[in-house]
């Protein structure tokens, strides 16, 4: 009678110990399931702040145009007393004109370098869809000089 409960006592002690490493096993996996999960959203949010940072960049350059970029440079002085006024100004809206143009052509072939097309990068530079208009014909022939092509 003894032996017959030791055999059963030994046969619970088996079974719960099945039991509990089985249990242990899904508790591992479901804080590997956490975990996963806790990376992914941590790495949505990463994405979606440099997303909305990198968005914000952009509306913020579309709003500097270069209006204003030539607005800001005629409202410096040289200094030179000397020089009328209006001399002044037009060398000033002379070098912020070729500070644009430089500027363009910089941009221009770092998007050609990452294999953006022409119409894609006078969309991006120039604003201007591709079409027949006069604005999109002479942001093509600026893109050409300035490209080389």
């Amino acid at each position: 009678m003894q032996g017959l409960s030791l055999c059963g006592a030994i046969a619970c002690a088996v079974g719960a110990g099945n039991i509990a490493r089985q249990l242990a096993e899904e508790n591992e996996i479901e804080l590997l399931k956490t975990r996963a999960i806790k990376a992914d959203v941590e790495d949505e949010i990463s994405t979606s702040v440099y997303v909305s940072q990198a968005q914000r960049q952009q509306e913020a350059e579309a709003i500097l145009n270069p209006v204003e970029r030539l607005e800001r440079a005629l409202a410096l002085t040289y200094g030179d007393d000397d020089e009328p006024e209006s001399e002044r100004s037009s060398k000033l809206a002379e070098n912020a004109a070729n500070e644009n143009e430089n500027d363009r052509g910089e941009r221009a072939l770092q998007l050609k370098a990452k294999g953006w097309g022409k119409a894609k990068i006078i969309l991006e530079i120039w604003g201007v869809s591709k079409g027949g208009s006069q604005k999109y014909k002479d942001a093509e022939a600026e893109y050409k000089r300035l490209v080389g092509e």
